[in-house]
Parts: structure tokens; C-alpha cells; sequence
């Protein structure tokens, strides 16, 4: 009998200790996957900044052109080409609020 109860505490031991790491490990990915959307959330921010850092490159660049005295035609098409796609991009960004 001594040996059957020994053997018994033995297992209880063993299955509470699993237990634990499996309550550990499933905290340890939880907290994974906390960060991992916080790093991804960092990413599309980052994206976004660069994005428009392009845009306003872009403008910059326009206006350099305009100042040497380029066709302004050409150029007041590609402004309003520009605003159509910061129109666009903005709504983008407003829908996808709104589904978050």
C-alpha cells in the first residue's frame, strides 16, 4: 500500500507541475500575441507616417518645379491628381476606424 500511495502523490505532484507550465506557457503566449498586435498597430502607424512623408515630398518637389518656371498647367493637374489621392487615402483611413 505504502508504495501505491507514494506512487499516487508522485503523479499528483507531476500533473499539478504540468498544470502550472501549461498556465504558464498559455500566459506566455497570451502576452506574445498582446505584443505582437501592439507591434503590428506600431507598424501601420510607422506605414502611414512614411506615406505621407512621400506625399508631402512629392508636394515639395512640385513646388520646387514651380518656382524654376515649369508649365503650370501640367503642374495644377498633378497637384489636383495628388489631393484626389490624399482624398482617397483619408477615407481609407476613416473606414477603417470605424471598423476597429
Amino acid at each position: 500500500m505504502f508504495d501505491f500511495e507514494t506512487s499516487v502523490s508522485g503523479i499528483e505532484f507531476k500533473v499539478r507541475q504540468l498544470a502550472d507550465e501549461v498556465k504558464r506557457l498559455r500566459a506566455d503566449v497570451s502576452a506574445g500575441e498582446a505584443r505582437c498586435r501592439e507591434l503590428e498597430e506600431a507598424l501601420r502607424n510607422k506605414e502611414i507616417i512614411i506615406n505621407n512623408l512621400k506625399e508631402e515630398n512629392r508636394i515639395v518637389k512640385l513646388g520646387n518645379r514651380l518656382a524654376e518656371g515649369s508649365d503650370s498647367t501640367e503642374l495644377k493637374l498633378k497637384i489636383n491628381q495628388m489631393i484626389r489621392t490624399i482624398d482617397k487615402s483619408l477615407e481609407i483611413m476613416k473606414e477603417e476606424r470605424w471598423r476597429q
